[in-house]
This record gives structure tokens, C-alpha cells and sequence, in this order.
């Protein structure tokens, strides 16, 4: 199903392959969007059209001030709700004793804990029972989703995973979000073109990739958190 979705899916725009994958996959579908412009570009074709599939975002606890504004504004902007989707406060306890409040500085096994308390464990939970989950993912980002394809199976979570935007160049989702007046997160202005959680996020240098400030101090290239690797750790493929 994945290579025969993908294959239906390539040759179409972004709108278009929401539109087939609604009409294509019976069942709920759940865009996780993180409120960054590739994800507010997905969020805006499937408010503006109607599209039948969920809008929710991993609140970590530990988001930029920027992005709860921009968060506030996508719903009153649409007229429509993004569901919160939190971690469970009994493991978010348990790292802090763990780890202390900063500990994920301490080791990237420390990071990755933080990381799968805050954003892997409730995506598990808020993809449970869909058909299909939506990402904002673009090859461009880095070197790592650069052969990503549109539609592909999610071994790590057991779903079919579709990345509209996989083609589309940052340039493109520029004129987009201009041309369509949608909202988009301050930050994106100060040098952060990629924005996740507070203390892992810097802006990035002249020259560094989209994902270079994410875990910053880290020195492993792939700068993922764990919700686009494979269970042992690799980033997924078809």
C-alpha cells in the first residue's frame, strides 16, 4: 500500500495529496503539527478546504513563548481548534528526579529520555488507532530526510506516514505563507527555521543546515527526536 500511495501521490501538489490520501485511506488520519512554517502550510489546505483529518501538536511543557502566540492565532486565524496532545505528568516526574530539570544536557541517552517522555510517548498515544499519520517533513531539511519519500510505512509506530511537503524547497513555503496571509511563528524572522522545544532550540549560522540549532551542543548530524527513526534508532525509509 505505501509504494502504490506514494507512486498516486508524487506526481500531485500538496493539496492534492491530502485530498487523495482522505479519499484513499479509510479511517482517522492525525496531522502532528509543531507550529513551525511547514506545518503551518499543512494546517492552512486542510482548514481552508475542510479536510476530514485531525490537527494536534506534542505540547513538550517547554515550547517558546512565539509559538503558543502563533498557536492562538492559527485557531482564531481558522476558526478552528488544534488538539493538545501532553505528556503524562506521572513520567515527566519521574525524569525530573531522574535527571533533574535540565538534565538533558547531561548525555544524548539523557536528551533521547527527555524526548521520549515529552514528545515520542504522546504521539504514540494520539496516533493509536489512525490509519494514516501527516508530517511536515521536506527533504530539504537536512541531509538525513533528504531521500524520504512521499508515503512510506512507519515501522517505529506501525502507521502509514505521508509527507506532503517532501519536495518542496523553503522558498516555496516562503511565497506560500506570503500568498496565503497564514500565520507563522516569530522566530522563523530571528533565525530559527526549524523550532521545537525552548532549551534545545537555538538560531542557526550562515552556511548550517535548516535543523542545525536543534540539540545544539549535540555532535550527532541526524538531530532527531525520535519520532521519525526506526525502533533501533535509524531514520525510517520505505
Amino acid at each position: 500500500m505505501p509504494d502504490a500511495l506514494a507512486s498516486k501521490l508524487r506526481p500531485l501538489d500538496a493539496l492534492a495529496r491530502l485530498k487523495a490520501l482522505r479519499a484513499e485511506v479509510p479511517g482517522r488520519i492525525v496531522f502532528t503539527t509543531s507550529l513551525g512554517i511547514e506545518d503551518q502550510v499543512l494546517t492552512h489546505l486542510i482548514f481552508e478546504n475542510g479536510i476530514d483529518i485531525e490537527v494536534a501538536t506534542l505540547d513538550t511543557g517547554r515550547f517558546f513563548p512565539e509559538t503558543y502566540t502563533t498557536w492562538a492565532e492559527t485557531e482564531m486565524r481558522y476558526g478552528k481548534r488544534i488538539k493538545g496532545i501532553f505528556p503524562e505528568r506521572e513520567a515527566v516526574e519521574a525524569l525530573l528526579a531522574d535527571q533533574g530539570i535540565n538534565g538533558f544536557y547531561l548525555s544524548p541517552d539523557a536528551r533521547k529520555a527527555c524526548c521520549g517522555v515529552r514528545k515520542v510517548e504522546p504521539l504514540k498515544r494520539v496516533l493509536s488507532g489512525a490509519a494514516a499519520w501527516v508530517t511536515g517533513l521536506r527533504a530539504g531539511q537536512s541531509a538525513n530526510r533528504g531521500t524520504m519519500p512521499v508515503a512510506e510505512f512507519d515501522a517505529g509506530f506501525g502507521v502509514l506516514k505521508v509527507n506532503p511537503l517532501i519536495d518542496w524547497s523553503r522558498e516555496e513555503i516562503d511565497a506560500f505563507v506570503k500568498a496565503n496571509d497564514v500565520p507563522i511563528n516569530a522566530l522563523h524572522a530571528q533565525g530559527f527555521p526549524s523550532i521545537g522545544c525552548q532549551p534545545c532550540t537555538r538560531a542557526i549560522k550562515p552556511g548550517e543546515d535548516e535543523r542545525a540549532g536543534r540539540w545544539w551542543w549535540e555532535t550527532d548530524k541526524a538531530k532527531e527526536c525520535g519520532l521519525h527513526v526506526s525502533p533501533i534508532g535509524k531514520l525510517e525509509r520505505a
